[in-house]
C-alpha cells in the first residue's frame, strides 16, 4: 500500500514555456499559411491542365494522405513528451537519439534558413508581374533583412502580421469562387498529361502540402505543446485539404486545359475581383518567409542546447526572450544565399530535407508503438503500421520529386549522423532505440551491451518461482499479462538437493515447456537444483539473465503458513539489495474475478511502491481481456482537508503520466480498522495491488502477522515491493 509521494511522481510539470502562445496563433496560423502558399496560386491551374479534374483530385488525395498520416504521427509523439525548443528536431532527437536527431536537425536548420531566401526570391520575382524591370536580387535581399528585423523585434508581432495575410488569402479565395461560372467542366476528367506524367505532376504539387513543420517549429514558445500541436496541425491540414479540393473544382469549371497550363495568373482572370489575387499571393509568400525565420533560429538554439553546436548559439536575449544570436546568423546565411542566383537545385535539396524529417517523424512514431516501451503513452495513438506506411510514402515521394536531390540529401544526413556517432555523445534521456534492440536476437544483444538504459526504457522481466507449474499457471499467465508479451517471463522450478539427486530435472523441464506452449504462454523455463528454497531464490535471482536482459521482478505465490511468509520476508530484504522488485500473488477467497471488477491500487506514499503498482496496473489494462477494467487509485487519509489536497495532487500526477485512473479518497474515522477498510473498499475488485515495506531484521514474524491480517478476505491480491530504477520517479 506504500508508494512515493505523488508530487515526486509527477515530476516534469512546470510553468508554460517561452512566450506562452496558444493553438491558433502559435500553430494553426503559421501552418495553414505555409500550406496555402505560392503553389496554390501559381501551379494548381497547371496541375489541372495536365492531370484533369479526377487526376488532380487523386494527386491531392495522395499528397494529403501522406501529410495527414505524418500529422497523426507528430500528434502522437508530441503528446508523449513535454516538447521543448526545436520543434521537429526536439521530437526526433528525444525519440530516436541525438545522432539521428542531429543528422536531421542540422540540415533541417539550413533548409529552414534557405527557405527564407527562396521565399524572398519568389516574392521579388512576383513583383515583375506588375514591375517587369524589378531588380530581383536587390529586392530579395531587402525582403530578407526586413523579415529578420521584424522577427528580432518580436515573435508575437511577426505572428500577428500573419493575421491580415490570412485575411488577404481568404478574400482571394472568396473572390475566385465568386467568379466561377459553375456550369459544365472545361477540362478532361483525366489527362492529357502533356507536360509530365502522374509522378512528375505529383512532384510539382506535393510541396504545397508540406507545411506542417511551420507550426511545430515554435514548440518552445507554446503554452501547452501537447494540446496545441495536434489541434493546430491537424486543423490546418484539414483546412488545406478542403481548399485544395475546392480550388481545382473551381478552375476546372473556369478555363480549358491549354489556358490552365500556360497562364500562371489564371486566378486574376477568373476571380470576381482580380485585384484581390495579387495581395493574397504576396501575403502567402511573405507569411512563409516569416515562418522560416521564426523556426530556423529555434532549431539552431535546440541544437546548441544539446551540445551539437557551440552553446553560445542557444542563448536568449534577457529582455525579449529571443535567440538573437541564432536569429542574426540565420539572417546572414539567408542573405548570403541570395548571391547564389539560381536556386533551383538548392530548392530541391531543401524539399528533400523537409521530407526526410517527415519520414523520420513517421518512423519514430511507428517504432515507438511497435516496440511497446512502457513509457510510450501518447494521448493520441497512431497505429505503428500507419506511421510506417506514412514513412514509406514520404521516401517514395522524395524519390519521385527528384532522385538526384533525394540521393544528395540522404548522403549528407548519413555523413552528419556518422560524424556525430563518432563523438560518443551522451543524452540525458532514453529513446526508442533501446526498445528496438530487445526485439532483435544476437544483433540486439551486441548493441545492448553499450546502449544507455533509462527509466523510460524499463519493462518488467519477471522471474516466476513455482514448485508445481501445473498449479501455478494462473501466476505465469498474470506475469505474461503484466509484460504485455514484450518483456521476458522466466518460470523457475526449484528442486531441493544436489543436482545428482534429481535425474528427473530434464524430463520436468521438457514437460513444463510443453505445458506452457499448450497454454499459449510465452515464457522461458528453468529447473534448478538448490540446497534450500530461501538461498535458492536469492542465488538464482542474482545470476539470472544475460547482460542487460536480466530479470528485474521476482514473482512468487503466497506461502501457506506463517513460517513460510516469515522466511520469504527475510529473502525480500536480499532481493531489494539486488534491485529486484518483488511480487507476491495471493489468490482471493471469493473465486475468479467478476466481469466488471476494477483494478484497485492502494496508494499510501512512504515506500515508493505506488510507482510500480500503478505502472503494472496500466500494463494489465492493455492486455487481452482486461482492457475494459478501470484502475481505481485508493488512498486512506485522516481528514477531509487532507483528502482534498491529496486528490488534487494525485489527479495532477495521473494527468502528467498519462495513466487513466479514478481517484478514490477514503477518510478514516477513529474507530475504523485498517484491515476492515481495505476489505470494504476492495470488495468486488478483479485485482488488488498492495505495497510492502521491508521489515527490520528480527521483525519479520510481526510483519508477517500484519500482512496476513491486511490481506485476509481480500480478492486476488498482488503485494508489491518496488526496487526498480524509477522509485520516486514515475515514467
Amino acid at each position: 500500500m506504500d508508494a512515493d509521494s505523488p508530487a515526486s511522481a509527477a515530476s516534469g510539470t512546470g510553468p508554460p514555456q517561452g512566450l506562452g502562445l496558444g493553438t491558433f496563433l502559435g500553430v494553426f496560423t503559421p501552418t495553414v499559411l505555409t500550406i496555402l502558399g505560392v503553389i496554390m496560386y501559381l501551379r494548381v491551374g497547371w496541375v489541372v491542365g495536365n492531370a484533369g479534374l479526377v487526376g488532380t483530385l487523386t494527386i491531392v488525395a495522395l499528397a494529403n494522405a501522406i501529410t495527414l498520416i505524418t500529422s497523426l504521427s507528430l500528434s502522437a509523439l508530441s503528446t508523449n513528451m513535454r516538447v521543448g525548443v526545436g520543434g521537429a528536431y526536439y521530437i526526433i532527437s528525444r525519440s530516436m537519439g541525438l545522432e539521428i536527431g542531429g543528422a536531421l536537425g542540422i540540415p533541417l536548420y539550413l533548409s529552414q534558413t534557405l527557405s527564407l531566401t527562396l521565399y524572398a526570391y519568389g516574392l521579388a520575382e512576383s513583383f515583375r508581374i506588375v514591375w517587369p524591370g524589378a531588380p530581383v536580387e536587390l529586392l530579395a535581399g531587402i525582403v530578407v533583412i526586413g523579415v529578420v528585423l521584424i522577427a528580432a523585434r518580436s515573435t508575437v508581432l511577426a505572428l500577428r502580421m500573419q493575421l491580415p495575410i490570412m485575411l488577404l488569402i481568404g478574400l482571394s479565395l472568396v473572390s475566385l469562387f465568386a467568379g466561377v461560372h459553375w456550369g459544365s467542366l472545361k477540362v478532361e476528367l483525366s489527362g492529357p498529361w502533356i507536360e509530365g506524367d502522374f509522378w512528375q505532376v505529383f512532384a510539382v504539387f506535393f510541396p504545397a502540402v508540406t507545411g506542417i513543420l511551420a507550426g511545430v517549429g515554435l514548440s518552445g514558445d507554446l503554452k501547452d505543446p501537447a494540446r496545441s500541436i495536434p489541434r493546430g496541425v491537424l486543423a490546418a491540414v484539414l483546412v488545406g485539404l478542403v481548399v485544395y479540393v475546392a480550388v481545382p473544382l473551381a478552375l476546372a469549371h473556369s478555363a480549358d486545359a491549354e489556358t490552365l497550363r500556360t497562364d500562371p495568373l489564371i486566378w486574376t482572370r477568373v476571380a470576381f475581383a482580380g485585384f484581390l489575387v495579387m495581395p493574397g499571393l504576396w501575403g502567402a509568400i511573405l507569411s512563409s518567409a516569416i515562418g522560416s525565420i521564426l523556426t530556423a533560429p529555434r532549431t539552431l538554439q535546440a541544437l546548441a542546447q544539446d551540445g551539437l553546436l557551440p552553446r553560445a548559439l542557444g542563448r536568449t536575449d534577457e529582455e525579449t526572450g529571443e535567440p538573437l544570436l541564432a536569429l542574426r546568423i540565420s539572417g546572414l546565411v539567408a542573405l548570403g544565399a541570395v548571391a547564389l542566383g539560381d536556386l533551383n537545385l538548392v530548392a530541391s535539396v531543401v524539399s528533400m530535407f523537409f521530407l526526410t524529417t517527415y519520414g523520420m517523424l513517421n518512423l519514430a512514431c511507428g517504432l515507438e508503438d511497435l516496440v511497446k516501451d512502457v513509457s510510450y503513452r501518447p494521448r493520441i495513438r497512431t497505429p505503428w503500421w500507419l506511421s510506417l506506411l506514412g514513412a514509406c510514402g514520404c521516401f517514395v515521394a522524395m524519390f519521385a520529386i527528384n532522385p538526384t536531390a533525394f540521393v544528395a540529401a540522404v548522403s549528407i544526413e548519413l555523413v552528419i549522423g556518422w560524424t556525430l556517432s563518432r563523438r560518443a555523445m551522451k543524452a540525458a534521456w532514453g529513446d526508442v532505440r533501446t526498445g528496438i534492440w530487445f526485439a532483435l536476437a544476437r544483433f540486439s544483444m551486441l548493441r545492448l551491451r553499450t546502449a544507455r538504459m533509462e527509466p523510460r526504457n524499463w519493462r518488467p522481466h519477471v522471474l516466476v518461482f513455482t514448485a508445481d507449474l501445473q498449479r501455478s499457471l494462473g501466476m505465469v499467465r498474470m506475469a505474461s499479462r503484466l509484460t504485455l508479451d514484450h518483456g521476458l517471463v522466466t518460470v523457475n522450478t526449484m528442486l531441493v538437493g544436489d543436482l545428482d539427486d534429481h535425474a528427473e530435472a530434464e524430463v520436468l523441464l521438457q514437460r513444463n515447456q510443453q505445458l506452457l506452449a499448450a497454454q499459449g504462454l510465452l515464457a522461458f523455463c528453468e529447473v534448478t537444483s538448490v540446497p534450500d528454497i530461501d538461498s535458492g531464490i536469492v542465488t538464482i535471482a542474482q545470476a539470472h539473465g544475460f547482460g542487460p536482459l536480466a530479470s528485474n521482478v521476482v514473482m512468487v505465490g503466497w506461502p501457506g503458513d506463517r513460517e513460510g511468509l516469515t522466511h520469504l520476508l527475510v529473502t525480500l530484504r536480499k532481493l531489494v539489495r539486488l534491485e529486484k522488485s518483488t511480487m507476491i500473488l495471493r489468490p482471493g477467497s471469493g473465486g475468479p474475478p467478476g466481469p466488471d471488477g476494477d483494478i484497485v491500487v492502494w496508494w499510501k506514499g512512504r515506500e515508493s511502491n505506488g510507482d510500480l503498482m500503478l505502472l503494472l496496473a496500466r500494463q494489465l489494462t492493455m492486455s487481452e481481456g482486461w482492457g475494459h477494467r478501470r484502475i481505481r487509485l485508493k488512498s486512506i487519509v485522516g481528514s477531509e482537508a487532507e483528502g482534498r489536497e491529496l486528490r488534487r495532487t494525485e489527479e495532477a500526477m495521473l494527468e502528467e503520466t498519462r495513466i487513466r485512473a479514478e481517484v478514490d479518497i477514503i477518510v478514516r474515522r477513529e474507530d475504523d480498522g485498517l484491515p476492515d477498510l481495505l476489505r470494504t473498499h476492495s470488495e468486488g475488485a478483479a485485482l488488488v495491488f498492495l505495497g510492502m515495506a521491508v521489515p527490520e531484521a528480527g521483525a519479520e514474524e510481526r510483519y508477517a502477522d500484519q500482512l496476513a491480517r491486511l490481506v485476509a478476505g481480500l480478492p486476488n491480491t498482488i503485494l508489491v515491493r518496488n526496487a526498480g530504477p524509477f522509485r520516486g520517479r514515475l515514467v
